[in-house]
């Protein structure tokens, strides 16, 4: 992250960019730009008022930044040292020195005049001339601004200032130049000092507001916490908390225990269990959720990749060794098509369980046709049958080309194809990680897998339509297997995050709660993104008080 970024962080430049530069095209004619237009020199006639030049920055200063500051160094006062920093805004004619229009504030080095929407200037502060450094700071939670000079603070030169100012340098005689610094190096003036000052003011006027009604208040806080308790599943946490609150539960604990065990289960990568878990606790909630569901095995195959589910990570087969030429082969399993299975996935979605069950409930059943791993019972004996797939993913053999050495090409997958390969594959990864745990067993199982899951993709297109979300979500899932070290792949690494687990296992609990019919989002979580959204409206309206009160900063500070 640069330096301007680290100072105003809660700035988002997409939508308001923060003053880099002067700017090329909001100048006067006798203003040069040099050094990343960083520097600027007076080329002009320099005989008198009518001479003068001045030059803008880029951007103007957005609220959210609470507390604006630029330094801007006296290379050379030249002749005279007629020069003025300060602020205007757009349109204000750059034929001019800041400070000398409306909306357009200066502080002059050649008498040390603050100047603020009147050629009539005050006197504010010492004169300046070469190699000495002036900054110009904005309070935008009060309007005012004020001057450093060499470090030195010079007090309030200007209040109720005008919103989107930007930075300004004006110069009227030859020889004079100027370098600014937006942020991009360390400052003279310890600005950070000033700003710690700000928000401990901010937060004293928060922590000062009398609550009205403070019981009514107290009581309503203490629901919302229990809610968060309940939501999060934190079960002895929410038992004691409501004991000593006098509230009840709104679900039994052991509910919550459940979904404390399905949550925990989505954490440590075992998505199958997590599955079944759901599908035996919870009946019913997957089967009505279709993209839910197909979510959940979208990322198991992410986790059999690697190495995470216990569909491959119980397996025990002979590690997969590059370069050697009696590897086992990888797809070498007949299939059958999973419509011509009665009824298929979409007519019984909890057939879509592990075959290796460790639950004992008559609810689990496994010997219904699975689309991710189909099991036929016949004359006591188990015979394994897979989804044939017929969707986009292409299978090829083994081939080379660029990154893929997974028996890819150009990022497909070889999951759709039948026969037999004999390819090699090193499945050594980042920090001794390997590819589905490094069994030659667990990857057929795994690419297995991703055939049935294109099957199941295909299945819900066919039947509910397009869905761009779940089509990109696969094609990024697929494109793992194109590399030999996903974990540090920037391009697909990603979706290995610890980060992403926990995003789908909110989402898979809020399922479960709203089974409940209770909020899918806790309210104090709402409360919270409430009050975010708030600060920004603050901020968007100018409110630079906003950029020190920021929900997440207090909370941090809290803690």
């Amino acid at each position: 992250m640069d330096r301007i970024k680290q100072l105003y962080h809660l700035v988002d430049e997409s939508e308001t960019p923060l003053p880099r530069a002067w700017s090329p095209v909001d100048k006067y004619q006798y203003i040069s730009l040099s050094q990343n237009n960083l520097r600027a020199q007076y080329k002009g006639k320099g005989q008198s008022h009518k001479d003068a030049a001045s030059v803008r920055a880029t951007n103007p200063i957005p609220a959210s930044c609470g507390l604006y500051y630029f330094e801007v160094k006296i290379v050379s006062k030249g002749r005279d040292g007629y020069m003025g920093i300060g602020l205007s805004i757009q349109g204000v004619s750059t034929n001019r020195l800041p400070g000398w229009d409306k909306y357009s504030y200066g502080y002059h080095g050649d008498d040390g005049h603050s100047f603020c929407s009147s050629g009539n200037g005050k006197t504010y502060g010492p004169t300046f001339t070469t190699d000495d450094v002036i900054g110009c700071a904005v309070n935008l939670m009060d309007g005012t601004c004020y001057y450093t000079k060499n470090g030195v603070n010079l007090g309030i030169a200007f209040t109720d200032l005008p919103a989107n100012l930007y930075p300004t340098v004006g110069m009227q005689t030859v020889g004079e130049i100027i370098d600014a610094n937006f942020g991009q190096a360390p400052f003279v003036y310890d600005i950070e000092n000033d700003r710690r000052e700000l928000v401990m003011q901010a937060v004293s006027r928060v922590d000062s507001y009398v609550i009205p009604d403070r019981h009514s208040h107290q009581s309503m806080l203490q629901k919302m916490i229990q809610s968060y308790l309940v939501h999060h599943g934190f079960s002895a946490t929410a038992e004691t908390f409501a004991r000593s609150t006098g509230q009840e539960f709104t679900e039994d604990l052991v509910s919550i225990r459940n979904r404390q065990k399905i949550q925990r289960l989505v954490l440590a990568g075992r998505i199958s269990e997590a599955i079944e878990t759901t599908q035996r606790l919870y009946s019913g909630i997957l089967e009505k959720d279709h993209n839910l569901l197909f979510r959940l095995k979208v990322r198991q195959f992410i986790e059999m990749i690697a190495g995470a589910d216990s569909e491959v990570k119980n397996l025990r087969s002979p590690k997969v060794h590059g370069g050697s030429p009696s590897s086992t082969p990888l797809y070498g399993t007949s299939y059958t098509s999973p419509q011509s299975q009665s009824g298929g996935f979409l007519s019984n979605p909890g057939s879509f369980r592990r075959s290796r069950s460790r639950s004992k409930s008559p609810t689990v059943q496994q010997t219904h046709p699975s689309v991710i791993q189909s099991t036929r019972y016949a004359n006591g004996k188990t015979e394994q049958s897979i989804a044939e797939v017929d969707g986009d993913v292409d299978m090829e053999g083994s081939q080379t080309n660029g990154q893929c050495s997974n028996g890819v090409q150009n990022g497909s997958s070889v999951l759709n194809g039948a026969g037999t390969s004999h390819t090699s594959m090193d499945v050594q990864g980042s920090a001794g990680k390997q590819l589905c745990g490094g069994t030659s067993a667990a990857l057929e199982k795994t690419l297995t897998f991703g055939r049935e899951l294109q099957a199941f993709s295909n299945q819900l297109k066919e039947k509910y339509g397009k869905n761009e979300t779940n089509k990109k979500m696969i094609e990024n899932a697929f494109s793992l297997i194109a590399y030999v070290d996903p974990w540090s792949s920037k391009a697909v690494g990603w979706q290995l995050e610890q980060s992403q687990r926990e995003i789908l296992g909110d989402i898979l609990n809020s399922a479960i709660v709203e089974n409940y019919r209770m909020p899918g989002r806790p309210p104090l979580e709402e409360a919270l993104a409430h009050g975010c959204e708030l600060g920004n409206l603050m901020i968007q309206s100018g409110n630079g008080i906003a950029a020190f009160l920021s929900v997440k900063g207090l909370l941090e500070q809290d803690s």
